[in-house]
């Protein structure tokens, strides 16, 4: 059986005509006829009566017209809903990023590419580098922006350099921070606030620390981003955090350069290798790397 036949008998049993039918169909009525025999072959049963030009449904014709209707609907449907995904009017995105990245980063991207395809559902996970890879490989997520290097290289997964960030320190306008850049070095005697393990930032300023010969001293850590910079605020003690978190939650924030080289990080856009990103995905995907060309 064949949606064409299905669509043949359709139109024959509504214009109870087989030429008329053949017309709407812009088909040769001899074709016409042909499938409709060929369906009626295949069913085992007549579905017209045909007797001196009148056409008229047999009990087997009336059953299958409602079933016939209902799986044209449905083609039709399905149709429709493939090429609203192939065309962006419907589907969804699952993209993961790191905490920073969502306050710094996503939120100007994510309205470009809503405003452009408004009927995309976005589901955003946030999570640390490693935990992001952990899911993308599992196929939880679609695309996942993470800091390389990555904390385990995997092969699965493909990345493709985004950005490359400057880290900041950042302080409560209270406190007494020099103006003018500062190491890491000249942080040796100052308390920290620091976030929790996981944070791909904690592992990044305490490697820099140790790397300039000292262990940094917290007098706040485990919290999330928005703690972290909130006990900054309260004179708890300064953080590094990315150029684009600092510039977004500077109010109530005193931002110190780091002074050359500095500390920078790079952001790269995954996914997995062996699995193409969905079509909306894809379109993510050009869309940020466009705004970081």
């Amino acid at each position: 059986m064949q949606f064409q036949q299905l669509r043949y008998f359709v139109a024959v049993a509504e214009s109870r005509h087989f030429t008329r039918a053949a017309e709407e169909l812009h088909v040769a009525q001899p074709s016409l006829s042909q499938q409709i025999r060929s369906l009626e072959r295949e069913l085992g049963a007549d579905l017209f009566t045909r007797a001196r030009g009148n056409i008229a449904l047999t009990d087997a014709g009336e059953a299958l017209l409602p079933l016939a209707r209902r799986i044209l609907a449905d083609t039709d449907t399905a149709r429709r809903e493939v090429q609203e995904l192939a065309r962006l009017r419907r589907g969804r995105v699952r993209l993961g990023a790191t905490p920073s990245l969502c306050t710094g980063l996503l939120p100007d991207v994510l309205r470009t590419f809503h405003d452009a395809h408004p009927g995309i559902q976005l589901l955003v996970e946030e999570g640390g580098s490693h935990d992001l890879v952990r899911e993308l490989a599992r196929g939880a997520l679609d695309l996942a922006l993470v800091v390389l290097p990555l904390p385990t290289p995997s092969p699965a997964l493909t990345t493709v350099e985004l950005l490359h960030e400057d880290l900041v320190v950042v302080s409560s306008p209270a406190e007494r921070a020099p103006r003018r850049p500062v190491r890491i070095a000249d942080l040796r005697d100052t308390p920290m606030v620091m976030f929790r393990h996981g944070y791909d930032l904690r592992e990044l300023t305490v490697a820099a620390c140790r790397s300039a010969g000292f262990e940094p001293a917290f007098t706040v850590e485990g919290g999330e981003l928005d703690a972290v910079l909130g006990f900054v605020r309260a004179g708890l003690g300064v953080a590094v955090v990315p150029r684009m978190v600092a510039e977004r939650a500077a109010t109530g924030l005193r931002v110190t350069e780091l002074a050359r080289p500095g500390l920078r990080r790079t952001i790269a856009l995954a996914h997995r290798s062996d699995v193409a990103p969905p079509r909306a995905a894809r379109e993510l995907q050009r869309v940020l790397l466009a705004a970081h060309a």
